[in-house]
């Protein structure tokens, strides 16, 4: 396992503050940052709900904002921060952008495709491959998501 830098941390905080906003508007609370040379060029929560679009995960939003911002669909030289270890979907993007670099907070048993269920991040037999750095601030990311599904479980115990 790589180390967790203060830089990890940092740009982690602001996934964290997307993933507010996703809650804030119903969504599920997952926040994504694209890092390019030290500057953020993409960073988006999920909007499922608010588009009612199934694709429109943090990572798939902050991924076309990083491309209209380099203007290229190669994001090489780029990390993507992101609360929730992504999903097959998600993890197929960022192979197919060719990003550098992942760095998610809380591990996703679930639906994980960087570690849990699958690696498609890490797989030898496609054609690119991500560093991978799990566990950043893993505890207030899943403390996110598990106060989020409490509220939504008495929520709905309530109707």
């Amino acid at each position: 396992m790589i180390n967790i830098t203060k830089e990890d941390e940092k740009y982690m905080k602001i996934g964290i503050q997307q993933a507010q906003i996703a809650e804030e508007n119903g969504d599920v609370p997952i926040g994504a940052v694209i890092v390019y040379k030290n500057q953020i060029i993409g960073k988006a929560y999920n909007q499922r709900e608010q588009l009612k679009d199934p694709t429109a995960h943090a990572e798939i939003i902050a991924l076309t904002q990083a491309a209209s911002f380099i203007e290229s669909w190669r994001l090489h030289e780029c990390t993507m921060y992101v609360t929730l270890e992504p999903c097959p979907m998600c993890a197929g993007a960022l192979v197919l952008a060719r990003m550098d670099r992942l760095v998610y907070g809380c591990d996703d048993p679930k639906a994980g495709a960087c570690k849990s269920l699958y690696n498609i991040v890490q797989d030898e037999r496609l054609n690119h491959r991500l560093e991978v750095t799990g566990g950043v601030l893993a505890e207030d990311c899943s403390r996110l998501l598990q106060e989020f599904f409490q509220r939504r479980r008495f929520e709905n115990n309530q109707q």
